[in-house]
């Protein structure tokens, strides 16, 4: 069976009122990524079911629903409750470029029912997000570079290499000059784009403008891939601070909850105030 067929048969053998939620909701959208198992659903009362590969989360008030599960919005909250930070950032840029959220309808959402599991994950994983980011890898990138302090990219932006020519770059460093690509499997697969990509880092070069080239092998390595454009940026110019490897960096690669800090810390901070 498909993953979606699995998706379906675990909808059969739950209550009609049980919902598909979480990543498992997102990726009936298409995305191929996050775990397939187990397969999440909630409903709102008490039910116990014990289904191998199914995890039924019981909820006080379901979330808005539609004819898949629950919304999207809502799908994101509860995957950003144990998300690690860069994969909330991935799947949540990817969800935004595909005009399944946005960023209000998220924080709207959350902010309706601040007790709902990832409510505050999700709001403050939107300050990371990018529309613009055309792939995951893409957007890993950019969370790399950023949560180890170096200056944010432009995402996808237009960089002019002739009179009459401009060339798309991931991620770029307008002031200074510098573009950062990711090369993604299909660059070397797909030979039309391999002789596309070829025909834009030679116009690349014949403009002046340096560029770094980040493989997933490179992305594998990520404190060695941020020395690496570090010292691009120096050699354009860049005068600002290096890039530093303590909690802020250790946040991208722990789940988003230990970033926002525990519930009761968040509770007790709003009778406070």
């Amino acid at each position: 069976m498909s993953e979606s067929d699995r998706r379906a048969a675990a909808r059969l053998a739950l209550p009609a009122d049980a919902h598909l939620t979480g990543i498992s909701r997102i990726q009936e959208l298409g995305l191929d990524y996050g775990p397939r198992r187990p397969i999440r659903f909630v409903i709102a009362r008490d039910h116990h079911v014990a289904l191998e590969d199914v995890f039924l989360h019981r909820t006080v008030k379901l979330a808005p629903t539609d004819e898949t599960g629950v919304v999207v919005p809502a799908a994101f909250l509860a995957y950003a409750a144990r998300a690690r930070t860069v994969d909330a950032i991935k799947v949540g840029d990817w969800l935004l470029r595909g005009g399944h959220i946005s960023l209000s309808g998220v924080r709207d959402l959350a902010l309706a029912a601040p007790w709902r599991d990832g409510a505050h994950e999700a709001v403050w994983v939107l300050d990371h997000l990018d529309a613009r980011s055309r792939s995951l890898l893409e957007s890993e990138t950019r969370a790399v570079l950023s949560f180890a302090g170096l200056p944010a990219p432009e995402v996808n932006a237009a960089v002019d290499v002739r009179e009459d020519i401009e060339v798309i770059g991931d991620l770029v460093y307008r002031e200074l000059g510098l573009v950062v690509e990711y090369e993604g499997a299909h660059h070397q697969q797909d030979r039309d784009q391999y002789v596309r990509d070829l025909d834009r880092y030679a116009l690349l070069r014949s403009a002046g403008v340096p560029y770094v080239q980040v493989t997933k092998e490179k992305l594998a390595r990520p404190r060695t891939l941020v020395g690496e454009v570090y010292r691009a940026l120096l050699a354009c110019g860049y005068s600002g601070p290096p890039p530093t490897f303590g909690e802020h960096w250790k946040q991208l690669f722990l789940p988003v909850s230990i970033a926002v800090g525990p519930r009761r810390d968040r509770i007790a901070g709003r009778a406070v105030s």
